[in-house]
């Protein structure tokens, strides 16, 4: 656990006296069992594994999920209600006396679900749309980074097609060209040609390929090593680091195919040493919590890096908002704490109050089953089999999954994250992929080689 002072000086080990600014919040004060009603926002297979592990806290009293899927039903009472209807969750919030709300996507972050809910009064888990900037735009995330003297790629941000068609002319190849707002993960290209730069510039600027997230864009020089998910939960004061993970990006095996939202996921990376995330704490997640601290943003919720190992040490690629999604499926299986208390204590800002959480030994895995012709177009409404028959230990966050009366069905193009959790990497991926081929859709596919570059 990490500490910001009130200065605003460096984070430091938790341990020191809690500020005078800071009162514990006698609710969630170790040994007193406090029932707290929790909503949480999503229909994701990070939603569900949120909800899955908060329905394990003795802490939960009712849990409701809006709008859920067909994964978080048996666990959570579901409303009706969309992700950005910050009306309608208000207004149930009130109805059902809901004490804590955990904010799953970035969009409705952005949108500033938060900055409604608090200003309402009620303790979320997840940054305000000032806070938020940090994801839905990546120039804000740049200059943070600049300020901060954070590693980060060389980048041009571009408000005019000229600007861009010249800088992408102006830029070593390969060259990455991001949009600049939220693009459900899928805004970046990375060109290996002039001609393909220009027609990624040109399809984002000229065509609105990404709507407004494209109107300006980032030429970004192209960094190689391995990508590493770094996540942090803050409260704005202090951070608990969580335990890095590798998600992989590409639809197919060996890093082929388009951008997907993720193909699968696994933790720990052997490459990330105690060494190498203390240096990541204090020299990427630090900074940006103090930048943003020095604007007047108190950032609440979780900050996740997404890194590059390169061989002049780790360089950011972008900061996301939120938990990642398929990280959040493999780290919460290893979490040995109560995540309503985590939740709870960083919505009110008494992330101090707690001890450092535990880890379970060993790894986790976790393969996406995904529909045919995804990230494409895909179809919709094929019944799920096998999901009764996944190996013990195994797990399954649903994803673009509905009931059609008693029947589980696929309502999108990532349906499934399969899970294993064994006492080493190589146990926990043989689960993993024993789950995956006990469940059965038509059309369904998922990545052969997820965690094998950890077993060579």
């Amino acid at each position: 656990m990490y500490r910001l002072e009130a200065r605003r000086s460096p984070l430091r080990q938790r341990g020191d006296d809690v500020p005078q600014t800071l009162t514990p919040d006698p609710r969630i004060s170790k040994g007193i069992a406090v029932s707290t009603n929790v909503l949480v926002i999503g229909g994701g297979a990070r939603e569900h594994a949120l909800v899955w592990k908060l329905a394990a806290s003795n802490r939960i009293g009712q849990l409701f999920a809006a709008p859920g899927n067909a994964g978080t039903i048996s666990l959570a009472e579901h409303l009706a209600l969309g992700a950005n209807d910050a009306t309608g969750i208000l207004g149930e919030i009130e109805a059902r006396g809901i004490d804590l709300v955990v904010v799953g996507p970035e969009e409705p972050l952005a949108r500033g679900l938060a900055d409604r809910l608090t200003g309402a009064g009620v303790p979320v888990f997840g940054p305000t749309s000032e806070g938020a900037r940090i994801e839905s735009s990546k120039a804000w995330a740049k200059e943070l980074m600049r300020e901060r003297d954070v590693p980060t790629a060389m980048a041009l941000t571009c408000d005019t097609l000229d600007d861009a068609l010249t800088a992408v002319y102006d830029t070593p190849l390969p060259v990455v060209i991001k949009a600049d707002g939220l693009a459900a993960g899928k805004g970046v290209v990375i060109a290996e040609s002039r001609v393909e730069a220009e027609q990624a510039v040109r399809s984002m600027m000229g065509d609105g390929s990404f709507g407004d997230a494209g109107s300006r864009v980032l030429i970004e020089e192209y960094l190689t090593g391995m990508e590493v998910s770094f996540l942090a939960i803050t409260d704005g004061r202090t951070v608990m680091p969580l335990v890095p993970a590798c998600d992989y990006k590409r639809a197919h095996d060996g890093d082929r195919g388009p951008n997907t939202g993720g193909m699968g996921a696994y933790t720990p990376p052997a490459v990330m040493t105690s060494e190498w995330n203390d240096w990541t704490m204090r020299h990427v997640i630090t900074p940006v919590v103090e930048g943003m601290a020095a604007r007047g943003i108190t950032y609440r919720g979780v900050l996740y890096a997404g890194l590059m190992l390169t061989d002049h040490g780790p360089k950011v690629l972008e900061f996301n908002c939120r938990f990642g999604d398929p990280e959040t499926q493999v780290i919460l299986p290893m979490l040995d704490a109560d995540l309503v208390e985590i939740c709870q204590a960083t919505a009110t800002g008494h992330l101090s109050s707690l001890d450092a959480p535990g880890w379970f030994p060993g790894a986790c895995v976790g393969v996406v089953v995904a529909s045919g012709g995804y990230p494409g177009t895909y179809g919709a409404g094929h019944p799920i089999h096998g999901l009764n028959d996944v190996p013990d230990g195994g797990i399954v966050f649903h994803a673009g999954t509905t009931m059609r009366g008693s029947e589980v069905v696929t309502a999108g193009g990532r349906v499934l994250t399969c899970v294993g959790r064994g006492e080493d990497m190589a146990s926990a991926r043989a689960l993993a992929y024993e789950a995956a081929r006990a469940v059965q859709f038509d059309g369904a596919f998922f990545r052969a080689d997820i965690a094998e570059r950890e077993l060579r």
